[in-house]
């Protein structure tokens, strides 16, 4: 299998690293945080000027490729961005629901929203998980009651991830034939938000749906058939959390290297102690590990086949979190102190790798489901 990339992808990565080393430092992001978005949107319509919100959707639909970007494209974009821990929801609008969209919608769906998503005109968000229902993706109490004018939708979701800033949201509900998905105007009558800040930064809302009206249009995929759709989407985006927390672990290493040389102690670098060096390389070796792990999960997010799929994914997930884990700890504690310290981008990086640990899965949540998929082979 030749595991090397494009001209293409490479020229993307690198427009991505030069601009997040020149228009994204860390001062930058501080402040984003601390705006009312709790982002950039003028980055937001650089990444479109890039086409990277287009990359996943094929060409027909405002891709800039015939038939769409792959989960690969997909880990080289997420690692830059991990790498200038963008605060931007590309997950959740592009990866998540551009996905969904992609996969599940109809013609006249694809043709309504892609092209607005790629050109960075359309924020999304997906309302799937609920409050008691930890990670399980067939947990949902939210209820679709038919109607002759389309559908009504009650119940709640919780830490819906970019929901304060996403124009539509896709809610998935039960309908009588099991679970549906419905795109739904985020300011519709019935419809009652939490917004709250996470602990990487970015921003989250629980959201309360009262007798939300839509209509026969606003089924996204086939009725009673969506838990295959948010398996495979979840798949996807842990997998794109794989390469965001590699291109963090490669960060940290680069800026406790650095410290290593230029902090003094005794008179000499610290870097100059043996049992440093040794922890150093440890990190080193933990990152190009989780390297590999993310793109077995890039290669494999792709697979219709599901079982593969999900075996592949919760390995990957389970062996990056260990590593970074790993690389996190190490770089707080070599940094002392001041790597915990709010002005200092060490203690940031380690909130983000925290996380995307707990994000679609914990550790112990995806050892169980690699050890199950075992099992039942």
């Amino acid at each position: 299998m030749d595991f090397n990339y494009t001209e293409e992808q490479l020229a993307l990565q690198d427009t991505l690293r030069r601009f997040i080393a020149k228009d994204y430092g860390f001062e930058h992001r501080r402040a984003m945080a601390k705006s009312a978005d709790g982002f950039d949107r003028e980055a937001w319509k650089t990444y479109a000027d890039f086409g990277i919100l287009a990359l996943p959707f094929p060409e027909d639909f405002g891709g800039i490729s015939e038939h769409g970007g792959n989960a690969v494209d997909t880990m080289l974009v997420m690692e830059m961005l991990g790498r200038g821990l963008a605060l931007e929801p590309y997950l959740s609008t592009v990866v998540l629901c551009g996905g969904l969209i992609r996969d599940a919608g109809s013609a006249e769906q694809k043709q309504a929203l892609l092209p607005d998503l790629g050109a960075g005109e359309l924020m999304l968000a997906l309302a799937h998980f609920e409050p008691g229902n930890r990670y399980a993706l067939d947990q949902v109490a939210t209820t679709a009651t038919a109607h002759h004018a389309g559908w009504t939708l009650d119940g709640s979701k919780a830490v819906v991830l970019a929901a304060p800033s996403a124009d539509k949201l896709i809610v998935s509900a039960r309908d009588g034939l099991g679970l549906s998905l419905f795109l739904v105007d985020a300011k519709a009558p019935g419809i009652k938000l939490r917004s709250y800040p996470t602990q990487d930064g970015a921003r989250a809302a629980d959201i309360k749906f009262s007798a939300v009206q839509v209509g026969p249009e606003a089924l996204l995929g086939p009725a009673g058939g969506a838990l295959a759709l948010i398996e495979r989407a979840v798949d996807q985006a842990n997998a794109a959390l794989c390469a965001e927390a590699v291109g963090i672990m490669a960060a940290l290493n680069e800026v406790t290297l650095e410290y290593l040389k230029t902090r003094k102690q005794f008179g000499v670098p610290i870097g100059k102690f043996q049992a440093l060096q040794h922890r150093m390389a440890d990190m080193v070796i933990a990152t190009e590990q989780a390297r590999s792990m993310a793109i077995l999960a890039a290669v494999r997010a792709d697979d219709a086949d599901a079982g593969e799929r999900h075996r592949a994914l919760a390995a990957a997930k389970a062996y990056v979190m260990q590593s970074a884990r790993t690389v996190g700890q190490q770089a707080v504690q070599l940094h002392g102190g001041m790597g915990v310290t709010d002005e200092l981008n060490v203690g940031h990086y380690f909130k983000r790798l925290t996380m995307i640990g707990l994000t679609f899965g914990d550790l112990d949540y995806h050892l169980g489901r690699f050890s199950d998929t075992l099992l039942a082979a």
